[in-house]
């Protein structure tokens, strides 16, 4: 008999609750949720309904109160390895150069720093910063800033990206440039995500699929497969009458308010 593998992540009836002196709150609520190996699943909803605290349990931050996730078969306990993150803070180290910044992952594996400097230039290229290795965080604007971290984790070279609306602070113009170059790199790469995001077009953009969630406490209330062909422009495909009638359906999935 032909074994079947786990999926990639596997989030499996999660319940995460918060408690203070005054009240007690149940964030997620019976949520299941796979993503495939090499799938690009995006996370939307209203605000509060739980969409970053879902990341906080699978990057091993937060013990939820019954349920858990899996990478690879394996029960999340502790922070693993096989996870990179990208928050809309960038976390990049003020005191380090841009080259610096991007090797730390390198440098922590144990490559040599010959090694490390090659692959921190590639990866600098590949975000389109040829020549910015020797700037310092605070003299890039903040679409520079965004990859920086996006060739930091692309450096670290996990087996599941997690995406907290790293987007988010940018202008409109600079978050579809950014956005086009991290779907081609993507694209390129192939590694599974799982992307939070409140922008529908976004999400449907870059995504395999797109989970809709529910007001608190969060469940997941629908499940979309995005059909639309890859490589996809990250822009321009927000024209096609496919795009436009998934924008819709999701929409009013997220309107209805339960």
């Amino acid at each position: 008999m032909e074994k079947i593998n786990p999926p990639k992540l596997l989030i499996d009836d999660l319940k995460v609750e918060y408690y203070t002196k005054e009240q007690h709150t149940v964030a997620l609520e019976h949520v299941r949720l796979t993503v495939e190996d090499g799938e690009f699943v995006s996370v939307v909803g209203p605000s509060g309904c739980g969409k970053s605290t879902l990341l906080k349990v699978v990057s091993g931050l937060l013990e939820p109160a019954e349920g858990g996730a899996y990478i690879d078969g394996k029960k999340v306990q502790g922070v693993p390895d096989q996870v990179g993150m990208v928050f809309q803070n960038d976390a990049l180290l003020p005191w380090k150069t841009v080259v610096d910044n991007v090797r730390l992952p390198l440098e922590i594996k144990g490559l040599s720093r010959q090694e490390q400097l090659r692959e921190a230039e590639r990866l600098l290229q590949m975000v389109g910063l040829d020549g910015f290795g020797q700037y310092y965080p605070k003299q890039l604007s903040g679409g520079m800033r965004k990859r920086v971290a996006l060739a930091r984790t692309f450096a670290y070279d996990p087996d599941i990206y997690l995406m907290d609306e790293p987007f988010g602070p940018l202008d409109a113009q600079t978050r579809v440039k950014i956005g086009e170059e991290f779907l081609k790199i993507w694209e390129r790469v192939g590694k599974s995500v799982l992307f939070i995001t409140h922008d529908i077009e976004e999400a449907i953009a870059l995504s395999d699929r797109v989970i809709v969630m529910s007001a608190r406490p969060g469940r997941i209330k629908a499940d979309f497969k995005i059909n639309l062909e890859r490589p996809r422009p990250f822009y321009d495909i927000r024209f096609d009458p496919v795009f436009k009638e998934l924008q819709k359906e999701i929409w009013l999935q997220m309107a209805d308010g339960s």
